[in-house]
C-alpha cells in the first residue's frame, strides 16, 4: 500500500498520511510508534510538549528502517519562542529523538499575547539553514499571523498544521495556503464534540456505500481534499484501519455532502482558538 507524497515549497516530499502521538503517554509511545511503523506508517508527528519524543526516538532506532524512509515532525513549544531559545529547543528535541535532523519543525502556536511568534519563525529559518530541519512550518496560525511572519521574513511556511475536520474546515486558512503555496496538515481530523461526525448522514452513507467505517470515510475525505492527515490511536487494529484508505474513492457528490457539514459559524471547533491560546 503506497501512501501518496506531497511536494512542499521546500522541495521536499511529505507522506500525505501519517501517525500522530498527541496525548500518547510517554511510557506507551515506543510501543505505539513501533506498531504504527509495522502497519506501514512512515510519517510520525510529535512535539516537545507531548513529552514522548524519547519514546518516538526509541521506536525509530528499534525499527531498523532507514532514516531516509521516515518523515519525522516535532514542534517548538510556546515558552521557547523568545530570543535564541528556538535553537536550544530544537537541539534538545533532536537529542531526545536520537536524530541529527527532523524532516519538519513547526512553531506550535502563535501565542500572540507573547508577541514572539515572528521571532520564532525567523529562528526556524536559521534552524532550517543550519540543516537541523529539512522543512519548517507553523501550527495553529491564522491568516493574520501568516501575513505577519511572511512580511517580516519573506519566507512562506511549508506547512500550517491546524484543527481541520468536516465540522470545522477553516476555509480562510485553506484559501491563504492555496494563494501562497503552503500545504495544510489536519490535527483532530476525525472531529468530536457537538458535531459527532460518525453519526452524520453524509459520513454514514458514504461509509456504507464503500463498505468502510465512518472514520475511513472521513480520512479519505481529507486525502481527496489534498490535506495531509495523521489520525491518532494507540490500538494497532485501529492504526491498520486508519491506514487502509487507499482501496476506495469518494464520489464528487459524497465529498460535496461532507463539505456541507461545517456550520460555518465556528461552532464545530473542538480545540482552543489560536487568538486565545498562550
Amino acid at each position: 500500500m503506497t501512501v501518496p507524497m506531497i511536494r512542499l515549497n521546500s522541495g521536499h516530499d511529505i507522506p500525505q498520511l501519517g501517525f500522530g502521538v498527541f496525548r500518547v503517554p510517554a511510557d506507551e509511545a515506543e510501543r505505539a510508534v513501533s506498531d504504527a511503523l509495522e502497519v506501514g506508517y512512515r510519517h510520525i508527528d510529535t512535539a516537545a510538549i507531548y513529552g514522548n519524543e524519547e519514546g518516538v526516538g526509541a521506536a525509530i532506532a528499534k525499527s531498523g528502517i532507514a532514516r531516509e524512509e521516515l518523515f519525522i515532525t516535532t514542534k517548538l513549544w510556546n515558552d521557547r519562542q523568545v530570543g535564541e531559545e528556538p535553537h536550544d529547543a530544537i537541539r534538545e528535541s533532536l537529542a531526545r529523538l536520537g536524530l541529527d535532523y527532523v524532516d519538519l519543525y513547526l512553531t506550535h502556536w502563535p501565542a500572540p499575547k507573547q508577541g514572539a511568534y515572528s521571532n520564532a519563525w525567523a529562528k526556524l529559518i536559521e534552524i532550517r539553514d543550519a540543516g537541523l530541519a529539512r522543512s519548517i512550518g507553523v501550527s495553529n496560525h491564522l491568516p493574520e499571523h501568516l501575513d505577519r511572519i511572511v512580511k517580516d521574513t519573506g519566507v512562506v511556511p511549508a506547512i500550517d498544521q491546524i484543527e481541520l475536520h468536516p465540522a470545522y474546515q477553516q476555509r480562510d486558512v485553506l484559501g491563504w495556503a492555496e494563494e501562497n503555496g503552503m500545504r495544510i496538515e489536519s490535527w483532530g481530523p476525525l472531529g468530536q464534540g457537538k458535531y459527532p461526525l460518525f453519526e452524520n448522514p453524509a459520513v454514514v452513507e458514504a461509509a456504507e456505500a464503500h463498505e468502510v467505517t465512518p472514520a475511513q470515510a472521513v480520512i479519505r475525505w481529507h486525502l481527496q481534499k489534498g490535506v495531509i492527515v495523521f489520525p491518532k490511536s494507540t490500538r494497532k487494529e485501529r492504526m491498520a484501519e486508519n491506514f487502509d484508505v487507499f482501496g476506495f474513492e469518494l464520489t464528487d457528490d459524497e465529498v460535496a455532502r461532507i463539505d456541507g457539514i461545517d456550520p460555518l459559524d465556528g461552532s464545530g471547533r473542538v480545540g482552543t482558538h489560536p487568538l486565545e491560546f498562550d
